[in-house]
């Protein structure tokens, strides 16, 4: 019997031992590491804990870690130069590996933290280590060794047909670091098509978003970027890993300019496009990109330059050799400052005899027809893969998409497929993979947190799929493991909380705020309010309560009481005005409830529900129709002085 109860309690201790020696599985990460070697138990990172600079070149990135920790877990963590570590601190060592390339990097976590890198390596190892991080700082021990399967990996915004205020560029600028990817196009000038506008290229909407001092009058007047600013965002971008590439593009989708100077467009083909036969064009043309070019301190700061070159008419022979020949041009006037050219090439679209420069351009491969692969390839070409029947969104627009395919590309692209055509992976021409949105349709009611739902979901699969071609996990695991994830430390543009009562609070008083600033899609906003009196059209002086005074604000949006062309209940955004068909009645108290989804907006009152601001059908012609979109990504950050109605029992609910 002692015998047996020996064994039983030798083979519990052994099944203890063998718990505690569980090795450590592969940490969820986007995009995911490369290599993993899984040790046992943790290493804890406290209050006493330190993080060491061994090197001054990786001081700037070892602050941005310890300011990203006090953000996610608020414990403040001390930078100092040194490389003796005690336990639980974190190390960083200036190493460069040429197996792992300069955004390589290894994470040994043992009884430290020990980070080998370069400047670049060490800022993607910085993001693996915050993602995961939840709540308290604990790493499980292992070795990562990690790098990009691919150079470049990115995504374009249309900036010229919609006006996207630098602030969100900034925000998403961190967004896109924290997952690895190191390149944002500016799409810095376009137009609507002029079907949407009567057909009429003088009441076009075209738009050009730099500051001009050289042209007086080109800039758009709607929402533009100060030079002083757009510089400083490049070179901020750039230390966090994120190239911004400008674009200026000729010389089709080029109707801000003709719209400047009449006697550049192109009669023959249309307005937009910029009539190549004309000998001013050349000197205008390369003017324009030397007003953001010259200089020991250029606008565009950036080691490269975007120059279109898109969709021009391929109808006559001579013009097909005019274009090439300003493409070939535009190339060595941007090289010409030190920068490399970008362009989405047309060549093949625009086949001729004109040679324009290969070497050292990179090119953005979007639809086969425009630039066969194969062909750009065997001229030599360094290629974007960027196709844009699987990478394009243009929100709300009925073509292309709405929303990416993010299961299809998460399972069966990566960037050595471009369109119909595949690659063997890590192709040495293929630099990597990009997605874009374009907002084709101006005026229909898309917001910039409209777009962001869009691109974040874009940002995460595309990431994945360019630093890691090799898929780790099943799509479904992928997708719930990445529904989880933040934006970035600090960042929560998408106003997402987990499910349920966000925030209530017993009275909104005048003047006050709160420490949300929005609420994101799907929620619920309600409240009780009693109006103090009649309320007059008119802006708020005096601490006077008048139509237009914001009961809830941010920066991006305001939801009135009465707003101030109606006296209605409604919200404004993105310079959009829509309201709901009720209004708030002197001394009757009323329960109001605003519901949101990424698709419309909803008003109850009392219970019952009054409204429902779905997708808004308008023609622009006899036979072609857009939507207007009317959500809210609900404000609650501050509540207008002015206020003087009685509002109680604020709930913000995560639905």
């Amino acid at each position: 019997m002692r015998k047996n109860l020996l064994i039983i309690v030798c083979l519990l201790l052994a099944s203890v031992a063998s718990a505690q020696k569980v090795v450590n599985p592969r940490p969820f990460t986007i995009p995911a590491i490369h290599e993993w070697k899984g040790g046992t138990g943790y290493v804890e990172v406290n209050g006493q804990s330190r993080i060491l600079v061994a090197d001054a070149r990786l001081q700037k990135v070892a602050e941005l870690l310890a300011e990203d920790l006090l953000t996610l877990t608020g414990q403040r963590l001390t930078v100092v130069a040194g490389s003796k570590a005690a336990s639980g601190d974190i190390v960083f060592s200036y190493k460069p590996q040429k197996a792992l390339g300069d955004e390589g990097y290894t994470i040994d976590i043992n009884k430290h933290v020990s980070i080998a890198a370069t400047e670049r390596g060490a800022l993607y190892a910085v993001q693996t280590l915050l993602q995961m991080v939840e709540g308290s700082i604990s790493f499980p021990r292992g070795k990562i060794t990690d790098r990009p399967d691919y150079r470049l990996r990115g995504l374009m915004l249309d900036c010229g047909r919609k006006f996207i205020p630098i602030d969100y560029m900034r925000r998403l600028v961190r967004t896109m670091a924290y997952y690895k990817m190191n390149t944002l196009g500016v799409h810095l000038n376009d137009n609507i098509h002029c079907k949407y506008a009567h057909d009429n290229w003088d009441e076009t909407y075209a738009a050009f978003r730099m500051e001009s001092e050289r042209f007086p009058g080109l800039t758009a007047e709607d929402g533009h970027y100060g030079k002083a600013e757009f510089r400083q965002f490049v070179l901020d971008a750039a230390e966090l890993g994120v190239e911004v590439i400008p674009e200026i593009d000729v010389p089709a989708h080029s109707l801000a300019f003709s719209h400047y100077r009449p006697s550049l467009g192109s009669k023959e083909f249309g307005m937009d496009h910029l009539d190549l036969t004309n000998p001013e064009l050349i000197p205008f043309v390369d003017s324009v990109f030397a007003e953001y070019l010259e200089g020991l301190e250029p606008v565009f700061a950036g080691p490269r330059v975007h120059i279109g070159t898109d969709e021009y008419n391929n109808k006559k022979q001579d013009i097909v050799e005019r274009f090439r020949a300003l493409a070939d041009h535009t190339i060595r006037t941007v090289e010409s400052y030190g920068k490399q050219a970008a362009f989405w090439g047309s060549l093949t679209h625009a086949r001729g005899t004109t040679s324009v420069k290969v070497d050292n351009v990179l090119m953005y491969a979007w639809y086969n027809g425009y630039a066969d692969p194969d062909s750009m390839m065997r001229l030599g070409y360094q290629l974007v893969s960027i196709p844009d029947r699987t990478h394009y969104i243009v929100p709300a627009a009925g073509y292309y998409y709405d929303y990416l395919n993010i299961s299809n590309l998460y399972k069966n692209w990566t960037p050595a497929v471009i369109a119909q055509a595949t690659y063997p992976e890590r192709h040495p021409q293929i630099e990597g993979g990009m997605f874009a949105v374009w907002n084709d349709i101006v005026g229909n009611g898309i917001a910039v947190a409209d777009i962001h739902h869009r691109v974040f979901p874009a940002v995460q699969v595309v990431a994945e799929k360019c630093w890691t071609v090799d898929t780790v996990r099943t799509y479904n695991d992928w997708q719930r493991l990445a529904e989880g994830m933040g934006e970035a430390p600090g960042i929560n543009d998408l106003g997402r909380y987990p499910k349920g009562i966000v925030m209530e609070q017993t009275t909104v008083n005048p003047g006050s705020t709160r420490p949300i600033p929005r609420i994101g899609w799907p929620y619920r906003v309600s409240f009780d309010i009693e109006t103090a009196s009649a309320l007059t059209v008119g802006k708020a002086e005096g601490g006077v309560e008048t139509c237009g005074t914001a009961l809830f604000r941010n920066d991006d949006a305001e939801f009135y009481l009465a707003d101030p062309v109606t006296g209605r209940l409604g919200f404004v955004r993105d310079n959009y005005l829509f309201t709901f068909r009720h209004s708030l009645q002197p001394g009757v108290r009323e329960h109001i409830a605003i519901e949101g989804t990424n698709r419309e907006t909803r008003l109850y009152v009392n219970g019952k529900l009054v409204e429902t601001l779905g997708p808004d059908r308008r023609f622009f012609n006899k036979t072609d129709a857009f939507n207007i979109i009317r959500t809210l990504c609900f404000p609650l950050q501050q509540t207008d002085a002015a206020l003087r109605s009685r509002v109680t029992n604020l709930k913000v609910e995560s639905l």
